[in-house]
């Protein structure tokens, strides 16, 4: 099995100190490049091999963002020793992206960690929406990672400058680079972002071409791609889990299925950096906890009357406000009845019925 240079892996400082107290006791780390229930690959310097967690993980899978995910770096025993290697520990996670998890439980769900850049995928068709747009910017702004807008299909937009400039407006400091996966246009900057060492993600929803860009950062067909529905634009899942895979250039990606829900998780700076337009003049509301709808002397809804924010964005970033303060009420609710369970039958109990 040929060695590898942690380095091209996106082993950093970071890292290292964070692992410290695991290399004492005989560990080794390793990068997490599928997740399959129980069973992850992982690579290392010695390559790349199969893996499980340990009891002690396991008794954590009531907090399932504990667990080893994709793009996460982890301490395991030593690899070739004729025994099954065990994930002894997750380190730290420098960045990760998230999103509630779909349906009713108020759980956060991580789609990959450890990220540098977040390509932020949309087609330039009839699917183009710019307040799903808004709704990606926010967690991966939250999430620590720089995000990237990718406009896909420009081949398919009759005003591709006008289109492109719309996003611009709301991305704020984002760069935006409009792509055509089909002809190779414009993915010269996209690669710009992927340097050696550093670990990008593909996010969107289905058919906007997530795998095609892929591919082209790959130099081949490996990511497979299906096409778009011709009557509605619609697309069809191609990627069905996550994977860590390596590039041609030394860095990493991450394709993630198409998303048909992105719910809200939790946002603190990342509304912010989503809505600076917005936010430049919420500094100047009379109340430092104004939620910018009834309240005297709001700044924010100034210069909405004034023309200083679009309806159109207001309205966007009222209902991502919105659905964030229910999310951390389902939190709060969710957390008292963990407590409450907790309380009740103990904790041992606890960690081996849930």
């Amino acid at each position: 099995m040929p060695t590898v240079d942690l380095a091209t892996l996106g082993w950093n400082p970071f890292f290292e100190d964070a692992f410290v107290k695991h290399r004492a006791t005989g560990l080794v780390p390793a990068r997490v490049a599928t997740e399959d229930k129980n069973f992850y690959t992982i690579v290392g310097e010695t390559g790349e091999t199969i893996a499980v967690i340990t009891g002690r993980l396991h008794l954590k899978k009531g907090n399932r963002t504990a667990l080893p995910k994709v793009g996460d770096w982890v301490a395991v025993s030593q690899p070739g020793t004729g025994e099954q290697t065990h994930i002894h520990a997750v380190l730290p996670r420098r960045t990760t992206l998230s999103r509630k998890l779909p349906g009713r439980e108020a759980e956060e769900q991580v789609i990959a960690t450890n990220l540098d850049v977040v390509f932020v995928v949309q087609a330039m068709d009839s699917t183009f929406n710019l307040r799903r747009l808004e709704r990606f910017l926010v967690m991966v702004h939250e999430g620590g990672a720089q995000p990237v807008v990718l406009l896909n299909k420009t081949d398919l937009c009759d005003d591709p400058e006008a289109q492109v400039a719309a996003v611009q407006a709301a991305a704020g400091t984002t760069p935006v680079i409009p792509v055509c996966a089909k002809t190779g246009k414009g993915t010269g900057k996209m690669r710009a972002f992927v340097t050696a060492g550093t670990t990008v993600a593909f996010i969107g929803t289905s058919g906007v071409g997530k795998s095609s860009l892929i591919n082209r950062l790959l130099g081949e067909a490996t990511q497979a791609t299906l096409e778009v529905r011709s009557e509605d634009s619609k697309g069809r899942h191609t990627t069905t889990w996550r994977e860590l895979i390596p590039l041609p250039s030394g860095g990493l990606v991450v394709d993630t299925p198409g998303m048909r829900e992105f719910h809200m998780w939790v946002a603190g700076d990342g509304l912010e950096s989503a809505f600076p337009d917005v936010f430049q003049f919420a500094s100047q509301c009379r109340f430092r906890d104004c939620q910018h709808q009834k309240e005297p002397d709001c700044a924010v809804r100034a210069a909405l009357a004034e023309g200083k924010i679009t309806a159109e964005r207001y309205d966007s970033f009222s209902k991502l406000q919105r659905e964030l303060g229910r999310v951390r009420e389902e939190r709060k609710q969710h957390a008292y009845f963990v407590n409450k369970r907790r309380s009740t039958l103990g904790t041992k109990a606890w960690l081996r019925n849930d």
